[in-house]
């Protein structure tokens, strides 16, 4: 597993300033690229087969035009990209905090999404509390929860650790807490898992100290 640079850099596909966060109060998350080969985005009025799987809670509300893909910002940074992972998945960070981590996360999916990638090639992993999805989609039993997971016909959220959840073109990984261990092994086992695209929501000063210990 490559160690990403003491300051990752982040390319945002969605123009716009990047906010600084105020005194109690989150940044918005930088929104990341929607990874390599995009599929032609659905036409207008196709099933709904597209949306990622509902999560308990209220309805987030509506959001405006997305452009898709976005064009590129002229002088944005690009991503680090190593040796490692040049001939393999393209490796996206995007700072968030611990508690934010998750809603980096499916923020992250919702422009995938947009972008064209099919639902079926996006896995979610966490470190550290299950995604509301999951923990809601295991209430109803494991047998179901997995049997999701086989269909593979939609996105699917997983613990990190959870050996039986399988490789897809795109991982995103929500280092939303975990031993610093827990993380060390999760990051070069999403590696693993990603065809094309992996992309990690969290601390990068964490994740660097934590890939730089284990490198």
């Amino acid at each position: 597993m490559p160690l990403i640079p003491e300051e990752p850099q982040i390319h945002e596909s969605v123009p716009g300033p990047r906010a600084t966060p105020a005194a109690g109060r989150t940044a918005p998350t930088p929104r990341p690229v929607p990874g390599p080969g995009p599929r032609p985005a659905p036409p207008r009025g196709a099933p709904a087969s597209s949306a990622r799987p509902g999560k308990p809670g209220p309805a987030a509300p509506p959001r405006g035009p997305v452009a898709a893909p976005p064009a590129q910002r002229t002088g944005s940074p690009q991503p680090a990209v190593t040796p490692e992972n040049a001939a393999g998945a393209q490796l996206q960070l995007i700072p968030a905090p611990v508690d934010g981590a998750i809603d980096a996360a499916d923020e992250a999916v919702d422009l995938l999404l947009d972008s064209g990638r099919a639902p079926s090639e996006i896995l979610v992993l966490t470190t550290g509390e299950m995604h509301p999805w999951a923990a809601h989609e295991l209430s109803f039993g494991e047998a179901s929860y997995w049997a999701q997971h086989d269909a593979a016909d939609d996105v699917f959220y997983a613990d990190a650790a959870a050996q039986r959840a399988t490789g897809r073109p795109v991982v995103v990984v929500a280092v939303n807490g975990g031993t610093d261990e827990v993380t060390a092994h999760a990051l070069p086992s999403a590696m693993a898992r990603a065809g094309t695209l992996l992309v990690v929501c969290g601390d990068p000063q964490r994740i660097n100290s934590v890939l730089g210990a284990n490198a």
